[in-house]
């Protein structure tokens, strides 16, 4: 079994060795108000990759994309893309650099159509062909949004909006996406509608950071992941090493 690395201040063992991470954290501090929520937390994120941050509750996994989308700015560390620091950049300039963002809660705009929301993802876009050839796209892989692009969002299910806000966070054509706990508070149909969505966004080659309570179901789409524990590293390795190690399944895993 590949040993997984405690306080991980860098690349986890199975990270690609010839190139140079897309994103990365190194020794971010971050907290609201005067209460600390990560202490010198580390990762990195390669092209191509899905990496997912598991942990338990409070442990800071979305205190993370956060201080990515410049959401919260960090007390001290710094955040880089293509090896460019964003740490204090403005969520939009984030955005415009080609990361993007699917909240938790399963946020969409209830009084627009499908369309209309897939629209305002592109808000950033001025080419009215690309958006026109990104929403095809979008609802190629979304069938279910393509049979109700004319329906009011607020009447869809739970699970018909958490792909529309997946749906949505492609329309700019990210280079990276972040996904705030995709399948929390989902119907089980749901629940696998979205790993089977996200394990084909992987087998396109997109690059994907996620946040999920479902560690087992994240792991088993991820090729490498973190555990915080109190906004600390933890563990860190491959995603078939951390479902198969002891000490994350009982801790974790529930195991």
């Amino acid at each position: 079994m590949p040993t997984l690395a405690a306080e991980v201040p860098g690349p986890g063992p199975d990270a690609p060795e010839t190139t140079k991470p897309v994103l990365s954290l190194r020794e971010v501090d971050a907290a609201y108000g005067n209460v600390q929520i990560l202490h010198g937390v580390s990762l990195d994120l390669f092209a191509g990759e899905v990496v997912s941050i598991i942990g338990p509750n409070g442990a800071g996994k979305s205190t993370v994309l956060k201080v990515i989308m410049g959401f919260l700015k960090p007390w001290a560390g710094e955040v880089t893309f293509d090896g460019e620091p964003i740490t204090h950049l403005r969520t939009d300039l984030v955005v415009r650099r080609g990361i993007s963002y699917v909240p938790q809660g399963r946020i969409v705009f209830k009084d627009m159509t499908v369309s209309e929301n897939l629209e305002m993802g592109a808000y950033s876009i001025g080419d009215k062909g690309q958006i026109a050839r990104t929403m095809d796209q979008v609802l190629t892989l979304f069938p279910r949004l393509a049979e109700r692009r004319k329906q009011v969002a607020g009447t869809m299910s739970g699970g018909e909006q958490q792909m529309l806000a997946m749906g949505r966070a492609l329309m700019i054509e990210p280079r990276v996406v972040l996904m705030d706990e995709p399948s929390l508070g989902l119907a089980p149909r749901f629940v696998e509608l979205v790993f089977e969505k996200i394990g084909e966004l992987r087998d396109a080659g997109m690059t994907l950071l996620l946040v999920e309570q479902n560690a087992t179901k994240s792991l088993s789409v991820s090729d490498r992941g973190y555990v915080l524990e109190l906004g600390r590293n933890r563990f860190t390795g491959p995603g078939v090493a951390l479902l198969a190690d002891e000490r994350v399944k009982r801790l974790y895993l529930g195991g």
